[in-house]
């Protein structure tokens, strides 16, 4: 707090009476340094906005990432040999590519480095996936044809290379090349198995019938990281201009349209043979990639897979379907549709709970609640709605939840969730609101709202929020009496 954040016509008889009793005995010259000294053990609220709006949620750390806290989708910990934990954090922009932070003390997260851009203003790295000593990141461009586009898959075993590294070249083992005339590139990837990559992407040849439709499917073999290579795609029939269903197939385009393309993709080894894929204005699809065991054992180079089902939101609804996360346990999964328009031009994004038992017919059961002030969160400024949901990563560094969901909700911070099972036999549990925390507006974000933007739950129950534009790095602790499971 600075001296001149108290304003001129403070009265001392607000504050608290011990800090009253030690203010009313210091002589008028001194008392701006007084409070200024004090104030980190006495907190001053000069208005509500500078305070954080929380729910058995407690910050327990925070890193403004050099004041480069445009924080992307991607975020993964990697647990070293001795102990240390390093987060691996993409960007939003097209200025820094990656930061490197140290989380072995999450009370006070230490920046180890930080990566520019590969192509400053052109190339943005917004995701990244993780397995072992193997970290993939993506590279999408600002538009089609332009470069660097695609992934790299950096070694990342070394902590004195990744403090020394001034950029992608200095850690990569490869680059995997998807650019092209009508590609801008890598936008999402999954990689959590040391073997396969799954990508939102274009090609060199691909050739979108509309060009909102730029990103598919693509599967790239990683098992010779210094040599990768495509193992399979797959799109949306006739997003496609070498689509033989063509012009029958064309997909309706949206009042909003946001595009027909792949967003989040994953696939679990719980489940080798499935892709869980929100593909945007298309909605939740189910792939068969059961193709992969064939490759895996040599017998083939590529494969194809295939539709099992797909379940659309819109219309009615909006759309733009951003993450599908499978519960295998409950055969359920968590799906969002993420908000792109400030001040709820595009509401309503919500969280839906879908039935997945019957794969080749899933079925909406539910929606997250909205919070309580959700009127006052669509009029404060910048995005507000469903973004990003914690992903079960399969790593040991990872929370694995069955009962319990975080999501990130942009000026609605991050939102835990619990399904409560009901006592009526095979009835669909609820869905109720057990924690958020959203904090206050950081420095430079011209919204003068929080944005948060992902966020992941460790092994421990913290959970790691990236703002997505100003605000970098927030590790929050869950408090609630329920459990984060």
């Amino acid at each position: 707090m600075k001296c001149d954040d108290v304003p001129p016509d403070h009265n001392s008889a607000d504050l608290p009476a011990n800090l009253r009793q030690i203010i009313d005995a210091i002589p008028g010259f001194i008392l701006p340094f007084a409070l200024f000294f004090t104030a980190a053990s006495f907190p001053i609220a000069v208005n509500s906005q500078e305070k954080a709006e929380q729910k058995n949620m407690l910050l327990i750390g925070r890193d403004s990432l050099n004041n480069h806290g445009d924080g992307g989708e991607g975020m993964a910990i990697q647990e070293r040999p001795d102990g240390r934990r390093i987060l691996f954090i993409a960007h939003e922009g097209e200025t820094t590519c990656l930061s490197i932070v140290d989380v072995t003390h999450p009370e006070a997260p230490a920046l180890l480095n930080q990566l520019p851009s590969p192509a400053p203003e052109v190339t943005r790295c917004n995701s990244l996936g993780l397995s072992g000593n193997l970290l993939v990141v993506a590279n999408q461009t600002m538009k089609v044809g332009q470069s660097p586009a695609g992934i790299w898959i950096l070694d990342v075993s070394d902590p004195a290379r990744l403090q020394k590294a001034r950029g992608m070249q200095d850690l990569a083992l490869s680059f995997f090349d998807t650019s092209g005339p009508n590609s801008r590139g890598v936008h999402w990837l999954w990689f959590v198995d040391g073997e396969f990559a799954h990508l939102s992407s274009g090609t060199r040849d691909s050739n979108p019938a509309n060009p909102k439709d730029d990103q598919f499917y693509l599967i790239v073999d990683l098992r010779d990281p210094r040599q990768p290579r495509e193992a399979g795609r797959w799109w949306l029939p006739g997003t496609q201009k070498t689509d033989d269903c063509l012009p029958g197939c064309l997909p309706k385009r949206h009042p909003i349209d946001d595009g027909y393309r792949a967003h989040n993709i994953e696939v679990f080894p719980e489940r080798p043979d499935r892709a869980y894929i929100g593909y945007m204005d298309g909605g939740e699809i189910i792939l068969d990639v059961s193709g992969l065991a064939g490759i895996r054992a040599g017998r083939a180079q590529t494969f194809s897979p295939k539709l099992v089902s797909r379940l659309k939101f819109s219309p009615p609804y909006p759309a733009w379907t951003h993450t599908v996360q499978p519960l295998f346990n409950r055969g359920l999964a968590t799906v969002s549709d993420e908000a792109v328009m400030e001040k709820c031009g595009d509401a309503p994004k919500l969280v839906w709970l879908v039935d997945i038992r019957d794969e080749t017919n899933p079925v909406i059961i539910g929606t997250a609640p909205l919070p309580d002030n959700a009127e006052d969160l669509c009029s404060r400024g910048g995005r507000f709605g469903a973004h990003n949901l914690h992903p079960n990563f399969p790593s040991v560094a990872s929370a694995h939840l069955k009962n319990t969901f975080v999501g990130t909700f942009f000026n609605g911070g991050v939102r835990i969730y619990r399904l409560v099972d009901a006592p009526v036999p095979h009835a669909p549990p609820q869905i109720r609101e057990v924690g958020f925390f959203v904090p206050p507006s950081p420095p430079g974000n011209p919204t003068h709202t929080i944005q948060i933007n992902h966020a992941i739950v460790d092994e421990k129950g913290l959970i790691y929020a990236t703002d997505r534009i100003s605000g970098g790095l927030y590790i929050i602790k869950y408090t609630g009496q329920e459990p984060l499971d």
